[in-house]
């Protein structure tokens, strides 16, 4: 069986489950995945599970190695039995006509954009205002399996937790992490927001760690979290790896971020979450496990920037507007950081 799903972070996470389910009813199953570099890096380990990296920047030379790859591998006696096509993009559409496979899934056509139905031969089912998790989960019903369990055991290392203990004492202070960056620029919340929560945190004796990637957003936003803020935080930012990013994720108590990919990983490691979602609806893309700490201005964004409320509109759609994180507030945030304290007294 192939699986196709590129990225992203948030999005490969919630497949795992489907692994899972796959191979507890068939533990000789042979997956393949094609995956993006990044994502394999996260997920690099999960066993039963061969992964064949695609270059999303390779274009048709990469798509055309990538089926001879399939071949030389002989991962499938001249086709696979079946292949899940997870991913609705036109360059993911396109890259599944490289895989021979005698049944296509898809999805269901409400779901389906740039061709997709094109690509496949079978659907999933049609189920709307379902969370993203669970409609990748659905893609083995036509199979004949149902995913009634979700469980992720993500595939990290020993040392990577080793290093995870390194970076702060197991002291009993709890500790606040802020990942203050989504990969989607209008996702992200002012630095100045940020810090004042961090503050009130910190004044409620919590340790606030800052995590993120290598790129310059994210070290420039927290260099402005930093200077906002009127005391110390330990600053993590683009010093860890993907492989360390879920036990670091792991360690703390709570997470602070808006609608991103460390929001799902998390999760999956069973860490609380604090998102931040007026561009993204909490109930579709939030934390899968626990969402009674996000902060939820998406029909208020809908209102103001569409015209119509949040239950009008096709669902999953974005409301990326400019300042439409704007929408919450300091006193949202601190809001849901003490609902927290209250459950966790």
């Amino acid at each position: 069986m192939c699986l196709l799903r590129l990225s992203a972070l948030g999005d490969v996470t919630h497949v795992v489950p489907l692994v899972r389910t796959l191979r507890a009813h068939w533990p000789h199953v042979r997956l393949a995945w094609v995956i993006g570099k990044g994502e394999h890096r996260l997920l690099a380990g999960l066993e039963g599970v061969e992964f064949i990296e695609y270059d999303k920047h390779s274009g048709l030379a990469g798509m055309r190695t990538l089926r001879r790859e399939l071949r030389d591998r002989r991962l499938h006696r001249g086709r696979f039995d079946a292949l899940l096509q997870m991913q609705v993009a036109a360059r993911a559409n396109l890259l599944s006509a490289f895989v021979p496979a005698r049944r296509r899934i898809g999805y269901d056509r409400a779901r389906a954009r740039d061709g997709h139905g094109l690509f496949i031969n079978e659907r999933i089912p049609a189920r709307p205002g379902i969370h993203v998790l669970d409609a990748i989960g659905s893609f083995c019903e036509p199979l004949g399996l149902r995913q009634t369990t979700v469980a992720w055991d993500l595939p990290v290392p020993e040392a990577a937790r080793e290093w995870a203990r390194a970076q702060w004492p197991d002291d009993g202070t709890p500790t606040l992490l802020i990942s203050p960056c989504s990969s989607h620029v209008l996702r992200n919340w002012r630095t100045e927001r940020y810090a004042a929560v961090a503050a009130h945190a910190a004044a409620r004796g919590w340790r606030v760690v800052l995590c993120g990637g290598r790129s310059e957003l994210e070290r420039a936003t927290a260099d402005r979290i930093l200077a906002a803020m009127p005391g110390p935080a330990l600053d993590l930012v683009g010093k860890d790896t993907l492989k360390q990013l879920p036990a670091l994720l792991e360690r703390g108590q709570l997470l602070m971020t808006p609608d991103s990919g460390p929001m799902h990983i998390a999760n999956a490691m069973g860490t609380a979450v604090l998102g931040l979602h007026a561009a993204s609806n909490p109930a579709r893309s939030g934390p899968y496990s626990d969402r009674r700490y996000c902060v939820d201005r998406y029909d208020d964004a809908a209102r103001k920037y569409l015209g119509k409320p949040a239950g009008e509109l096709r669902w999953g759609r974005k409301i990326e507007h400019e300042g439409v994180m704007d929408l919450i507030t300091v006193a949202d945030a601190v809001a849901a950081f003490e609902r927290y304290l209250a459950d966790h007294r």
